[in-house]
């Protein structure tokens, strides 16, 4: 299962575990009991929080496909150059090394978004996801930082 599919599938129990969730904070208000309705309207946060992040999600991903696609469209999209064992996996000492170059490049321009989405797939291919996730989104605030109008005035 790619990554995506399994996505589209989470996000569809997470929104039909939501409506669950609103279905039984209605029923629960609906008794009338103090503590029926106080769980009822804590039952509609929980699909809030889900949903929001379903949202942020998704635009975090759309962000990094325009990232890329702006990239490749430059011909500066990060070449695969990692060597791979003999079962098809990322050699280690390979992504600690292609590691180590992005770091340089990324402390070199640390203003350009470019360096440190490479950065951040760096750090996918080492298998740090927290990491390279946060790269990227500091690849995406700096790309919208240069790509914002400069004020007239």
């Amino acid at each position: 299962m790619t990554s995506r599919t399994g996505f589209f599938v989470l996000a569809a129990v997470l929104l039909l575990v939501a409506l669950i969730c609103v279905g039984e904070g209605l029923q629960l208000i609906a008794t009338g009991k103090p503590l029926g309705i106080g769980i009822g309207l804590c039952a509609f946060v929980i699909p809030l929080i889900g949903v929001w992040f379903l949202r942020q999600t998704v635009r975090f991903g759309r962000a990094s496909e325009r990232l890329a696609r702006e990239l490749e469209a430059e011909g500066g999209l990060p070449v695969d150059e990692l060597r791979r064992t003999a079962g098809g996996r990322i050699d280690r000492a390979s992504a600690d090394e292609v590691f180590t170059r992005r770091q340089a490049e990324a402390e070199a321009a640390p203003g350009d978004w470019r360096v440190w989405f490479r950065l951040a797939v760096a750090y996918a291919d080492a298998g740090d996801t927290p990491r390279a996730r946060k790269t990227m989104a500091h690849a995406i605030r700096l790309h919208g930082a240069a790509s914002a109008p400069i004020p007239a005035g």
